[in-house]
């Protein structure tokens, strides 16, 4: 039978989440808010608009949301060229498709920036699809992104893996009935990710692969 091993790609495959925070820091500040950088990185893995939400509250000035993700995205596009992927990311794609997993990216990124982190991975090979938050209703922490990742590759939940860095990721994957594993290279405390429904976590991909035989994914 098919299997499916679906990826966060924003601080699971590529180190990119501190970035997100500088940059979303930068885009509040511009804007005229003054939000903590820790605040900023628990938010981190949310799309767009439920990261402004969650950060500046219910009673912002919504007309005001578009404005602050176009800053951040023009700031976080400086870095595009130079995105680093995290150790071990496009061997583990690799050896899981030479395994006979179908992988699939599930990301809030598209466009230009989609491009960027998927050079940066530079394992197109192994990648079979990608579900972007453009392609469902709802991001993340809502589980339509990995379900629809499930559909593309067409692959049930119940053989289905999910490997993601946030609390975001787990709880969509928990939601969306799939065995989830954590990785803690974005940043986040294994507890945290535990909490949200990890079942195995590793340091990095680089980790991933080398406990291969003995994770979720054997």
């Amino acid at each position: 039978m098919e299997r499916a091993a679906v990826f966060d790609v924003d601080g699971t495959l590529v180190d990119t989440n501190h970035l997100h925070v500088t940059t979303w820091w930068e885009a509040l500040r511009q804007g005229g808010h003054r939000v903590p950088m820790h605040a900023v990185h628990r938010a981190v893995g949310l799309a767009s608009g439920n990261l402004v939400a969650r950060l500046l509250g219910e009673d912002r000035d919504k007309d005001r949301d578009a404005e602050l993700s176009a800053a951040h995205k023009a700031l976080y596009g400086q870095y595009f060229d130079r995105l680093p992927a995290l150790p071990g990311a496009g061997e583990l794609l690799r050896r899981l498709a030479g395994d006979g997993w179908t992988v699939v990216l599930a990301t809030s990124a598209g466009g230009a920036e989609l491009g960027a982190l998927r050079r940066a991975i530079d394992a197109d090979d192994a990648i079979t699809a990608t579900a972007s938050a453009d392609d469902v209703d709802a991001g993340k922490p809502a589980p339509e992104p990995v379900e629809h990742a499930l559909e593309l590759a067409g692959v049930p939940a119940e053989r289905a893996v999910f490997v993601g860095d946030t609390v975001w990721d787990m709880r969509a994957g928990s939601r969306a009935g799939v065995c989830c594993v954590g990785v803690l290279c974005g940043g986040l405390p294994r507890a945290d990710l535990e909490e949200a429904g990890a079942e195995a976590v590793y340091a990095d991909p680089a980790d991933l692969l080398a406990s291969l035989g003995g994770s979720p994914l054997a």
